[in-house]
């Protein structure tokens, strides 16, 4: 009876535990996507201290990685690494590409990493290709806005699985990153650490509440995206061909609102 009541708690403690968001994919073993990156950080959208030159407004180089729910490149709230640091305020990606290599080296979280170029305007686009595994459908990803104190955008741990199946597409619209590293308010602010650092946070057009912040839009109720991703799953009879380069339709991103 002793052992049966321990049993019970045991099982019962187990099932109360957070289920990853790995933990239920049961598809086929591999899947390839090729994921597309289009910036849309345009004059017309962002009007605002827009840069236009030393140097004007553009991409960083993208890195990714394909993971377990075991290991986090950056969260929303919580506290940027010192590679997250490093690639948000420099765009140096060493420091991130190590802590991505230990943590699949030692807890195995990690399947791949995987890269696509910069680009060298506000709007355009750059894709790559990526895959995941059964145990590791999460996609996560940082692109640094080029010039900033270490703003980025990216996403956080999305899972491309679902259930015995894996997407065909996922498009995102993507919104600036603040992380918490520098306290530059402008575009071209000059390195000022944050000392202590904050967590990372979303920049809308009303946060941070000043009216030097590149991003405030008082009039608005949200900003529009400045970037947008899609993964468009790879099929199998397209394995080992070189992929078309994908030009998908860019959608209408303008400030309706007259901001000086």
């Amino acid at each position: 009876k002793v052992i049966w009541t321990v049993l019970v708690t045991i099982l019962g403690y187990a099932s109360s535990l957070p289920v990853g968001d790995d933990s239920l994919c049961t598809a086929e073993e591999l899947a390839k996507y090729r994921i597309i990156f289009i910036g849309k950080w345009s004059q017309t959208a962002f009007p605002k201290q827009y840069p236009l030159y030393r140097p004007p407004a553009q991409w960083s180089s993208l890195l990714g990685v394909t993971h377990s729910s075991d290991y986090s490149m950056w969260k929303k709230n919580e506290y940027a690494s010192n590679g997250v640091r490093d690639f948000a305020e420099k765009g140096e990606a060493w420091a991130l590409m190590k802590e991505i290599e230990e943590a699949g080296e030692k807890i195995q979280s990690v399947h791949g990493i995987f890269s696509a170029p910069a680009i060298s305007s506000g709007t355009g686009q750059t894709s790559t290709e990526l895959e995941v595994h059964p145990r590791h459908p999460l996609v996560s990803f940082v692109v640094r806005i080029v010039p900033s104190p270490d703003w980025f955008v990216g996403i956080d741990s999305l899972n491309l699985c679902d259930g015995a199946h894996w997407m065909d597409e996922v498009s995102v619209d993507l919104f600036p990153y603040d992380a918490g590293t520098d306290s530059g308010f402008t575009f071209s602010s000059p390195n000022f650490a944050t000392i202590p650092q904050d967590t990372v946070t979303e920049i809308t057009c009303s946060s941070p509440s000043h009216p030097a912040n590149s991003f405030y839009y008082p009039k608005l109720k949200i900003l529009p995206p400045i970037a947008q991703v899609t993964m468009v799953k790879i099929k199998k009879s397209q394995l080992g061909l070189s992929a078309p380069f994908i030009n998908l339709p860019a959608k209408s991103n303008e400030i309706i609102d007259s901001v000086s």
